[in-house]
């Protein structure tokens, strides 16, 4: 029997891409895709019902109406964005965290995932392959609450029995979805910028090595720890993941292998401070020991797809065709 699946911040980069890929698996009326900012999407046939996720007696409604056993709790303020307002990123992530956390445990929700990120990591982390277990001392407010947000998942899959599943997810990079305010965010604007106006400026220095992740990916991680048997999920706090790690420098030259003419120049603001803080590269061998993940997509593999599949939609002026 297929799931029952609630899929909060289904407006957003993960969430408008994960609620299509579990609608082909699980079946369209199997996946309830909801959000707090239906406008984001103003041309959808089908936009996300509306829900907030910190008034909890809506989101324990819905799952019950809904006949809800397992979900996907993608709502969130990201790092940059949440520089700007910490306590619009408490409120959303935290207390919108812990509203879904009660109400899966109040109506018998079987299991949830939840997205953590490299964002726990801080300067105290090695640089190098972080490990899974290191220390974690973030310098943002959205640092913070993945930190507290994971040793809350823990705590109720402890106390409660909740099934919680988390994955550390690195920068992740989509060509279905515009940036949504994250510090890697430079690596799906590039694109846009490369075939639109054959230039970029990026808000990262050259350098800013970071690790990142092609969204189908990132997908097929998100289901494939939540497919696996419970016995093989050692870990409710959050997985570190991994697939490859590049640097402003390093994508430009790869994207100018099938755009010759293209040019980037540097510009750092506020966010090269939060890449700062954040490893080079992460150790992800638990994850690939405990459930098998192994990423699919290397730098150049993702350069390529991203610039064919934003190439056939953009038309020249920059808007989707």
């Amino acid at each position: 029997m297929s799931p029952r699946v609630l899929v909060t911040g289904a407006a957003g980069q993960i969430g408008s891409e994960l609620v299509a890929s579990l609608r082909e698996k699980y079946g369209r009326g199997n996946v309830v895709a909801t959000d707090k900012f239906t406008a984001r999407n103003p041309g959808s046939a089908d936009p996300p019902a509306y829900l907030d996720v910190t008034d909890q007696h809506s989101v324990e409604r819905m799952i019950i109406d809904d006949g809800i056993d397992t979900i996907y709790h993608l709502a969130a303020i990201l790092s940059a964005v949440g520089e700007e307002n910490p306590n619009l990123a408490w409120e959303v992530n935290m207390r919108g965290l812990k509203s879904v956390l009660d109400s899966a445990t109040h109506s018998g929700v079987r299991r949830m995932f939840w997205p953590s990120s490299i964002g726990v990591f801080g300067p105290k982390t090695p640089k190098l392959m972080a490990p899974q277990d290191t220390t974690l001392n973030p310098t943002t407010m959205y640092g913070v609450t993945k930190v507290a947000g994971e040793l809350l998942c823990n705590y109720y899959s402890m106390k409660y029995g909740l099934d919680v599943r988390c994955l550390r997810f690195p920068g992740l990079i989509s060509s279905e979805a515009r940036p949504g305010g994250g510090t890697t965010d430079y690596a799906v604007e590039i694109f846009y910028s490369a075939l639109e106006k054959g230039s970029y400026t990026c808000f990262l220095r050259e350098d800013a090595t970071l690790p990142m992740m092609y969204m189908p990916d990132a997908l097929r991680a998100a289901i494939e720890v939540m497919e696996v048997d419970g016995r093989s999920v050692k870990l409710h706090m959050g997985y570190n993941l991994a697939a490859f790690s590049f640097s402003p420098k390093e994508l430009a030259a790869e994207i100018r292998k099938h755009l010759p003419d293209f040019r980037v120049s540097y510009s750092p603001d506020s966010r090269q401070e939060i890449a700062d803080s954040w490893p080079k590269s992460v150790d992800d061998s638990a994850a690939r020991r405990d459930w098998g993940w192994a990423p699919e997509y290397d730098l150049a593999k993702m350069t390529a797809d991203m610039l064919a599949k934003l190439g056939a939609r953009l038309t020249p002026s920059g808007k989707n065709v």
